[in-house]
């Protein structure tokens, strides 16, 4: 017996920031892999700065590669009806715009790596300490929400 896995069937997910360059990245790259196939996944800004190279970096480092992202602004996705909504930042949170939808919105505030001053082995050790706990973070989502 075949089973059709029907894609208005997924949950779908969009992930919000302020400019869609790290933390809302990292965090698509994460429920994307968690997820596996219960889920569509977005992420979106209220600007869009492009893909920072350092998060593309550590996502690498294990084993996650979002080169291949795009920087989103959260008006190209207004006609999709998303289940979940998630800020990762208070600043995305205060500007989010109305969604006219059922989405159950979450909210957690990652320090942004971005805006690390020091060395680079400083800024990528930030990078990597937001990167860990956005991949917690959204491993415990998917457990609870999918």
């Amino acid at each position: 017996m075949e089973i059709l896995m029907h894609s208005d069937l997924k949950k779908k997910i969009l992930v919000l920031c302020t400019g869609n360059s790290c933390r809302s990245q990292m965090a698509e790259g994460y429920l994307r892999y968690f997820a596996k196939e219960k889920a569509e996944i977005y992420s979106a800004g209220v600007e869009t700065h492009g893909v920072n190279p350092k998060a593309i970096q550590v996502m690498k480092e294990d084993g996650i590669d979002i080169a291949h992202h795009t920087s989103n602004n959260v008006s190209e996705y207004e006609h999709i009806d998303f289940d979940f909504v998630i800020t990762v930042c208070d600043n995305a949170k205060e500007r989010c715009p109305y969604f006219p939808t059922k989405a159950k919105k979450f909210h957690h505030n990652f320090p942004d790596p971005a805006k690390v001053v020091g060395t680079e082995d400083e800024i990528l050790q930030a990078f990597r300490k937001t990167r860990d706990l956005i991949k917690q973070y959204c491993e415990q989502f998917v457990k609870e929400n999918l």
